[in-house]
């Protein structure tokens, strides 16, 4: 049996096998699998709203849950994606093998996946729910992974333009351009221009993309390489408390453009007009923004020297410039003006190769892995001058700064590597055995400031096991079971769940204590192929140890150091249930249904006091999850319904805060005109989301979490956008 039809571990074995009635079917329930995999095609990606987050696409997969202020999902100060109670930064995420960190806001180690490619040159991507293959290049997946796949070039030369027009202003062009195949390989090449006002008061989202990807195929090997380059100008919007949202609606927001607000505000509720400090200061300040300028590239070679013999290498570098400014009240200007502009600064310099293995011999699968990486991060916390003459502008990055809090250099060398064996007990029986291990090293040293932490912080977890088994039932039916370990490395950066984000004396009375993130995942699955239809049914159990929690003091614009601790384990459970199904040769459907029991398993000790933490339900993790959609096609029309439901989320570690469950309903409708004069596959596209313009909460946690908030004054949520039209028109020649 040749090694590549066999490979469990490969997550798109089965879409070569899959029923033409199934090409338009939206989710894929991956077969042969030891655990639980689902996918997306390159059909869902080609017909979301262009713009629309990968990850808001991914989120109508079972398990996964995804909350953004913005209707697109790209506005990443507020972006939040989970699996099974675990948020965005405790999972693992890559583009064509190349790891993109843990993918926060502040991201150390990599970069947004919104950022790392354009939404439109996606061919398909795969999501784990529990936890990812061996090899995945990550040291942050506790609970699970999502891998994606960039578009190869087509092999016949055609130009591609999709425009989009939208609610606030939305403009979005891509233009594609594929030479077709020639002696050298294939060439891949689009321009991204987006351009969108924010949903409330003013200021404009920007960003700018390059992607480039070649590829040369051989009888016996696969090169190919890709340099893609973002620059996202973001401004915020303001993070509210429930009481803010009472006293004030979902449609307040920051002053921009009006300074003279900003200065009054400044001077009548912040304290620096001689009058005392009131809170409705936090309210709003003039403006806050996000700037982020990346470049990432990366080489892949296949090689099969034998029939039963594999070799897959990979090498990538990734560059970084960015930066968080927020208009603070805080701190003046030196010339008296009571405003300064804060920013956090980023410089990423990364570079790394991972490698991997697959032979086989008799009845084994054998696959084994290593990756390595050297990154520079540089952190760093200033201020600049604000004036009414000299007023600095929220989309470029400032430059001569006339204060520095801090700036750290993080040197971080990471080695994984893994070993598995995919053993065919029986025709229908398949037992996978396999661990991986990873050693984390970070040294950091301070540039400027004082009173903060230098030194080594070693994350190292030598024998994480996983273990499957799968049972082929019949040709459409497989049971499978698992478990994995997993661990997460310390982060590596003066502000978040670090051990860096403290005080000098903080960090040597925490060093030698804390223990990085663990979790055990169990699974226990049944998966079905039909001709026309494709389902799953997991059940899952999930325990977290050495949860890690950084309190914050003050509001978050004050930037105070924060205490870092381990504080006992959480345990989860649940069910996921997912179908895809042909109706009929028009009608499609499909429905995926989470149910989840996350709990913390111990109190919390703050100072010298205990918070009631125990039993508590996990924050921003919904126990009741439905996705659901309806599909129609008749000749060149379309048209999709689709429900995205989710219950009620907490947002305080004593559960005495939390925002209702809610249900949004989103519709589109489409006619492909096919050729129109020179024009090939003409196709107009009307989208509405948030169809019955609910008003509700979108983001819990912008600031972090709180160990309670009955007064409802945790300024730490944010608002979803209101109903929004979309409206695209794509061809190519």
């Amino acid at each position: 049996m040749r090694l590549r039809a066999l490979l469990l571990v490969l997550p798109t074995l089965v879409q070569a096998q899959e029923s033409a009635e199934l090409d338009r079917v939206t989710i894929t329930v991956v077969r042969g699998q030891l655990r639980s995999v689902h996918g997306l095609e390159r059909s869902e990606f080609a017909q979301a709203i262009p713009g629309t987050s990968p990850l808001a696409s991914m989120a109508r997969l079972p398990g996964a849950y995804f909350q953004a202020a913005d209707s697109l999902g790209n506005y990443e100060w507020s972006a939040r994606f989970a699996l099974r109670g675990f948020s965005q930064s405790q999972l693992g995420f890559t583009l064509d093998d190349v790891p993109l960190g843990d993918m926060s806001y502040g991201n150390h180690n990599g970069l947004h996946i919104s950022r790392a490619i354009a939404s439109e040159n996606l061919a398909r991507a795969s999501l784990s729910q529990g936890t990812g293959a061996l090899d995945t290049a990550s040291t942050s997946n506790l609970g699970g992974t999502v891998q994606f796949y960039s578009l190869d070039p087509a092999p016949e030369a055609r130009v591609q333009a999709r425009l989009s027009l939208g609610s606030d202003q939305r403009q979005r062009l891509h233009l594609r351009a594929d030479t077709g195949q020639f002696a050298w390989g294939a060439l891949g090449l689009s321009l991204t221009e987006h351009r969108e006002d924010k949903w409330k008061a003013q200021g404009r989202q920007r960003q700018r993309q390059w992607n480039l990807k070649w590829l040369k195929e051989g009888p016996q090997w696969r090169a190919s390489a890709f340099l893609n380059s973002s620059d996202r100008r973001e401004m915020d919007y303001q993070d509210f408390s429930l009481d803010m949202l009472r006293r004030l609606g979902p449609d307040w927001d920051n002053s921009y453009p009006n300074l003279d607000a900003a200065l009054r505000a400044s001077r009548e509720l912040c304290g620096n007009g001689g009058k005392p400090y009131v809170t409705q200061c936090d309210d709003a300040y003039f403006a806050g923004s996000g700037l982020r300028k990346d470049k990432l590239g990366g080489i892949n070679l296949e090689w099969r020297p034998a029939p039963n013999w594999l070799l897959r290498q990979v090498a990538y570098g990734h560059r970084n410039e960015g930066a968080g400014l927020w208009f603070t009240p805080y701190t003046p200007s030196p010339d008296g003006t009571p405003l300064a502009l804060r920013t956090t600064e980023y410089r990423i310099a990364r570079r790394g190769w991972l490698g991997s293995l697959d032979w086989e011999a008799a009845a084994h699968q054998w696959r084994a892995s290593l990756w390595l990486e050297r990154n520079h991060f540089d952190h760093a916390r200033r201020f600049y001058a604000v004036s009414p003459a000299a007023l600095p502008d929220p989309y470029q990055f400032p430059r001569n700064a006339f204060r520095t809090d801090w700036d750290f250099d993080f040197d971080t060398d990471t080695l994984q590597y893994s070993l598995a064996d995919t053993w065919s007990l029986a025709p229908n029986w398949s037992l996978g055995l396999g661990f991986k291990g990873m050693r984390v090293v970070t040294d950091a040293a301070l540039a400027t400031g004082s009173d903060r932490p230098v030194g080594r912080v070693v994350s190292d977890r030598p024998f994480l096991p996983q273990a499957g088994l799968v049972h082929t039932l019949s040709p459409t039916d497989e049971l499978f079971v698992s478990f994995a370990r997993n661990a997460r490395a310390f982060q590596a950066a003066a502000a978040g769940t670090t051990p860096f984000a403290t005080t000098a004396a903080g960090f040597q009375a925490i060093k030698d204590r804390l223990h990085p993130e663990s979790s055990d995942n169990w699974e226990l699955g049944w998966r079905r192929h039909g001709q026309r239809h494709q389902a799953s049914l997991v059940l899952y159990r999930v325990h977290f140890r050495d949860r890690l929690l950084s309190v914050q003091a003050g509001s978050a614009i004050q930037g105070n150091p924060s205490v870092l601790s381990n504080v006992g384990d959480v345990r989860g459970s649940g069910l996921e249930a997912a179908l895809s199904a042909r109706l009929s040769g028009q009608w499609s459907a499909y429905a995926s249904l989470s149910l989840a029991r996350a709990r913390y398993l111990d109190d919390v000790i703050s100072g010298s006091t205990r918070v009631p933490t125990q039993g508590k339900r996990v924050v921003d993790s919904p126990e009741r999850m439905l996705k659901a959609g309806l599909g129609y096609q008749q000749g060149p029309v379309s048209l999709n319904l689709g429900l995205d439901a989710i219950s009620r989320r907490y947002y305080s570690y004593t559960n005495d805060a939390s925002v209702p469950g809610q249900a949004l309903w989103h519709a589109q409708a489409a006619y492909r005109f096919g050729t129109v004069g020179a024009l090939q596959g003409v196709r107009l596209s009307l989208a509405v989301q948030n169809l019955g313009n609910r008003r509700g909460i979108a983001t819990l946690g912008s600031n972090g979490f709180v160990n309670n908030d009955a007064l409802g004054q945790a300024q730490t949520l944010l608002p979803g956008a209101p109903r929004q039209l979309s409206l695209g028109l794509e061809g190519s020649f």
